[in-house]
């Protein structure tokens, strides 16, 4: 994973918790660098899985829910750094649309051995949008947080539903974005 997912991830602990937390979580998931990251790093998903166990022990909320919360943080943070991403989009569902076709591309000029994860446009109308959401590091809780992010960014009222699903014969999980009246 890339190295800028761990460091934001730190400074949401820090942020929405506090730095002893964060210390706490890093020392208690033992990571064999000792949690120290760079941005422009890689790091195993094994280290953030250890990083959001230890979080969710010390904190008492399941791990989705700090794997959400955290997708949401990061959009923030997202919407900050590149903000001509979100201004070229001029809704929530051209931004959604856009994830693997321009947005993921530009993420591979900068970090051309990330592992990102596939979105596919399934059906889209001016009140639905379904997206298939494929990852071998199955992190559809990071990704539902990040589109309730972008949906808060672009001020649009939405309800978000998922499940799994067959795509051209491979196991993924279907979003569906319904805009609400």
């Amino acid at each position: 994973m890339l190295g800028m997912v761990f460091t934001e991830f730190i400074e949401m602990v820090e942020s929405r918790f506090s730095p002893e937390l964060a210390d706490s979580v890093i020392a208690a998931a033992a990571l064999p660098h000792g949690g120290a990251y760079t941005a422009v790093g890689y790091y195993p998903h094994a280290e953030m899985l250890a990083l959001l166990a230890a979080l969710s022990e010390r904190s008492g909320i399941a791990v989705a829910d700090l794997v959400c919360a955290f997708g949401e943080h990061l959009l923030g943070r997202f919407v900050a750094a590149y903000p001509q991403m979100f201004s070229a989009r001029a809704n929530l569902f051209d931004f959604l649309a856009s994830i693997d076709g321009e947005i993921h591309r530009e993420v591979r000029k900068l970090y051309p051995a990330a592992q990102l994860p596939r979105f596919t446009v399934l059906a889209r109308s001016a009140q639905q949008l379904m997206l298939a959401y494929e990852s071998p590091r199955g992190m559809e809780a990071l990704a539902l947080g990040l589109m309730r992010g972008a949906a808060r960014h672009y001020r649009e009222a939405v309800q978000i539903s998922q499940a799994p699903a067959e795509f051209e014969e491979r196991t993924i999980v279907r979003f569906q974005i319904d805009r609400q009246p």
